[in-house]
């Protein structure tokens, strides 16, 4: 970085990186200090930096050094399976997923001395996810846990007692739950969100909760793999600009990957008029690891000048689900291709760009012949470039271009828009959509898939792939409701291509049902009388010497939204595993006592309807 350029808060000159993992100890350290104060002192003699810069400057200097060394929180060695601030749908990925070797119940240690903070428990998410403070300023977080152990699991069971509720958020002080580094605080496992067993492990700054990348904590990965460029694609960025096709059958123009060189495949000629962006098909390896992950930047320059630089370094959670503007979301969520915006969309408030360097949109003219270097560097700086000519098509030429159909009507991303039809009304409010889009209707008649009897027609409204950043307001009409206090079942599904049906929910009011609905795509309105469906999986007469009994739990429409349970009419905790449909009771203080008991187990779907069912058993 330049003398002079205003330096971020929390970053260091470039020209003096910290990779991953380069603090071990304070001799390491002090050089650090040391290589950044010399050419400090050159810049005071120059007077190329101005007081405030100077003063931020050694600020960023002092918090480097400070930063701590985390252990590793598991015993075996770190393999990931996905990397800090890889892209996903809705979100950048906040930490480290750790592989547990496919198993679950590894033990689970505390990074650093420090203090529990908070204990979070959801069949969703995270799981059971535990936070600890650390006197330095940071907090670690280890989720999808199977269970906590000692005094973290006491404080646990106690939270969910007193909220007679499995899922609790529960906050702590700093000397209520205190741990030492190594400390054994849980069992590694496979709850909430996660698609099998791991180790979620996230580091944040405590002030503020914003994630950081674990690899700059001492917790670095091996990887000496540079970035895998697989293919650009040449967007036009409003309706006037065009763009030459992809050869037949393609998404994009494939990359020949020659190492960290890399070119565009022979006969390859992208070409544009007028206003266009480029997507960069971009992943990350780690050594000896066939998993992918995200890159820590991607910067264009054209004709010798940026026009566009991402760095992907702190996860504000309040913007996390800008994610889906960075990405091409219709081909990450649909193809599964992992297309990287290198430019911005208009509603994307995202603080991952460079200012200085543009919003990468390139003007094309007849007969430009433009040079484009495309750099991609990960978390540990290895690097990957592209280099080709962009060229600017003729008029007649660019007429033969395919051109994206505009069927539809225009919503306007930064206001409110409505869309009326007979049967149908859908509202959405201002900065919803990343960009202007044009919304396609269509009402679909067709057979009501499955069991299900649907009670309206189905609306089709746009394209599932185009993203929502914020909910939208459906409302459906039912000509013929039923009768009495029926009409509080009804319900709004989403039906997928396959005639899947997705529970939405709703109200009902003077023959409409409202709902709010994160996707487009098509619905229509169902009716749900059918209770859940309770079946005791090892409940027995005789319970001596058992640690735990479980039940099957399944809805047919809406899904589970609440259980409980009481033993001799007291509560009692059943923790819910949605991906099981599982329903389990460990025995505990609170019920592990001798006897004959009466045990009452209730569930409840989204719509109301529910199952009691009573059993004995002897203890």
């Amino acid at each position: 970085m330049n003398a002079g350029v205003f330096i971020p808060a929390g970053r260091l000159p470039r020209r003096h990186p910290i990779r991953a993992g380069s603090l071990p100890d304070a001799r390491t350290q002090k050089g650090y200090i040391r290589n950044l104060i010399t050419p400090l002192l050159a810049l005071l003699c120059s007077f190329r930096l101005n007081t405030s810069a100077l003063l931020l400057l050694i600020g960023t200097i002092s918090a480097q050094a400070q930063r701590p060394s985390f252990s590793p929180p598991l015993d075996i060695p770190l393999n990931l399976s996905g990397n800090f601030m890889e892209p996903r749908t809705g979100h950048f990925h906040s930490g480290l997923d750790m592989r547990t070797e496919g198993r679950e119940g590894l033990p689970v240690r505390a990074a650093a001395k420090g203090w529990v903070s908070r204990i979070k428990v959801s069949p969703w998410g995270y799981g059971h996810a535990l936070y600890i403070d650390h006197p330095e300023g940071y907090t670690t977080v280890y989720g999808h846990l199977r269970e906590f152990v000692g005094g973290i699991a006491k404080a646990a069971l106690e939270a969910q007692y007193k909220a007679r509720d499995f899922s609790i958020d529960a906050t702590f002080s700093p000397g209520e739950l205190p741990v030492q580094s190594g400390e054994l605080v849980a069992f590694s496992g496979n709850t909430g969100g996660s698609g099998g067993p791991h180790l979620h492990f996230e580091v944040r700054r405590t002030g503020d909760q914003h994630a950081l990348d674990p690899e700059l904590f001492g917790l670095a990965a091996a990887d000496d793999v540079p970035p895998q460029l697989n293919g650009i694609r040449i967007d036009p960025l409003d309706t006037a600009a065009r763009v030459a096709p992809y050869p037949a059958g393609a998404l994009g123009f494939a990359v020949d990957r020659e190492g960290a060189v890399n070119k565009l495949r022979a006969a390859a000629d992208p070409a544009g008029l007028g206003a266009i962006g480029i997507s960069v098909n971009v992943i990350d390896r780690y050594s000896g690891s066939s998993s992918n992950c995200g890159v820590r930047s991607l910067q264009v320059e054209v004709d010798g000048s940026t026009v566009f630089r991402a760095t992907l370094d702190e996860v504000d959670f309040g913007l996390q689900r800008y994610c889906d503007a960075y990405m091409d979301h219709a081909l990450f969520k649909g193809k599964d291709l992992a297309y990287n915006r290198c430019y911005r969309l208009p509603n994307n408030k995202l603080r991952i760009y460079d200012p200085k360097a543009g919003d990468g949109r390139i003007e094309l003219r007849p007969g430009d012949r433009k040079q484009v270097r495309i750099t991609a560097t990960d978390a540990h700086g290895n690097r990957s470039t592209l280099a080709f000519t962009l060229r600017g098509g003729a008029q007649q030429e660019a007429q033969a271009w395919p051109r994206k159909q505009v069927d539809g009507t225009w919503f306007a991303h930064d206001r409110e828009n409505r869309l009326e039809r007979p049967g149908m009304r859908f509202t959405l409010p201002a900065e919803a959509l990343y960009a202007d889009e044009p919304i396609a209707y269509e009402a679909v008649q067709r057979a009501a898939p499955g069991k299900v009897r649907l009670l309206s027609p189905m609306h089709r409204i746009h394209d599932p792939l185009v993203p929502l950043h914020t909910p939208g307001r459906l409302s459906l009409r039912v000509d013929s409701p039923p009768a009495g206090d029926l009409a509080g079942k009804l319900l709004l599904v989403r039906v997928d291509e396959a005639g899947k049906l997705s529970p939405v929910g709703g109200t009902w009011e003077n023959g409409w049902v409202n709902a709010k609905v994160k996707t487009l795509g098509t619905y229509a309105v169902a009716l749900d009388t059918v209770p859940p469906v309770l079946t005791p999986l090892d409940l027995k007469p005789v319970l001596t010497g058992r640690s735990s009994f479980s039940f099957r739990v399944a809805d047919d429409l809406s899904g589970v939204e609440q259980w409980s349970a009481t033993l001799d009419g007291e509560w009692i905790l059943l923790a819910y595993d949605p991906k099981r449909k599982e329903l389990k009771h460990t025995f505990d203080p609170h019920s592990d006592r001798p006897g004959e008991h009466k045990l009452v187990v209730e569930v409840r779907d989204e719509r109301g309807n529910r199952t009691s069912k009573q059993y004995t058993f002897k203890r």
